[in-house]
């Protein structure tokens, strides 16, 4: 599991579980006129509201959270594990707003004995943290808001653009290592110190105002452009699915934030990744990536 794939609507779905949580301790019941020494039951002291809020709601919040923190997708009864939390979520708000409208359930109160009973405040928090709930389960995969990361990626000290090459060459973010493929620095190189000013020019070199010769390594690299493609280092900005690199449409995993990946070839506007336990796939929407 990777808490950094979580999203800031999954941050509003647990923020609402712990309200319901602190709500399942107060009163269910309000009487009008009642003692101050009366004593009401908490929500726990009903069956229906238990399990038709105060379970259903946590539990719902925390397949909801444990399905977009697993990298792969896990179904139960063929149906999505996060789906099957929404849908928790939507049916303890539904049973909540019951519950509001008739706190005392069967019991009618005929000859007036329920006469200023109502929602206590228990029940009313019960009510809005299963609204608040349903609504960010339902509206994170819509809301572009909802969708960013609830905890940011480490960027690092000097973030290239896709497509660029990193200060640091070839290799894991922050690394000093040569550039992937590429020679060492030889005298007369751009980088090397020249000549002092007035000093004569070395055998081989060229004179000011000639032409410059292109060696064959130079020539095949104006050549061949497309094929100068070094493995580099990225993280994506929101989950992304990695598909297999036969085509096929269901994704082998999810790329999380915060987390770096190897990119080890290109294909087009794709990038093949390779994943920290050694699986490989392709990333077809790279906007956004940062590179390390």
């Amino acid at each position: 599991m990777n808490i950094r794939s979580l999203t800031r609507g999954d941050g509003v779905v647990i923020g609402a579980a712990v309200l319901l949580l602190i709500a399942s301790f107060l009163d269910i019941y309000s009487i009008d006129g009642a003692p101050d020494g009366t004593d009401i039951p908490s929500l726990w002291g009903s069956g229906p509201v238990v399990f038709g809020v105060v379970l259903a709601g946590l539990i719902g919040a925390a397949l909801v959270v444990v399905a977009r923190a697993l990298p792969q997708p896990r179904k139960v009864a063929g149906l999505d594990l996060g789906q099957v939390g929404v849908a928790f979520t939507v049916f303890a708000a539904w049973c909540a707003l019951g519950n509001i409208f008739d706190p005392a359930g069967a019991f009618d109160g005929e000859g007036g004995i329920m006469d200023g009973f109502g929602a206590g405040l228990g029940l009313i928090l019960a009510l809005i943290a299963t609204l608040v709930m349903a609504a960010a389960a339902v509206a994170t995969p819509l809301v572009p808001a909802l969708k960013g990361p609830l905890i940011p990626a480490p960027r690092p000290a000097a973030p290239q653009p896709y497509g660029g090459q990193p200060q640091g060459g070839y290799g894991y973010p922050g690394a000093q290592q040569q550039p992937y493929g590429g020679q060492p620095s030889q005298p007369g190189q751009p980088g090397q110190p020249g000549q002092p000013f007035g000093g004569q020019p070395q055998p081989g070199q060229a004179q000011p105002g000639q032409p410059q010769p292109q060696g064959p390594q130079q020539a095949q690299a104006q050549a061949q452009p497309a094929g100068d493609f070094s493995p580099f280092w990225f993280a994506v900005p929101v989950p992304r699915p990695l598909f297999a690199e036969d085509g096929s449409p269901t994704p082998i995993a999810e790329l999380a934030p915060g987390t770096w990946y190897l990119a080890v070839e290109q294909r087009g506007a794709n990038l093949v990744a390779q994943t920290q336990d050694g699986r490989r796939g392709v990333l077809q929407d790279t906007s956004g990536i940062q590179r390390g």
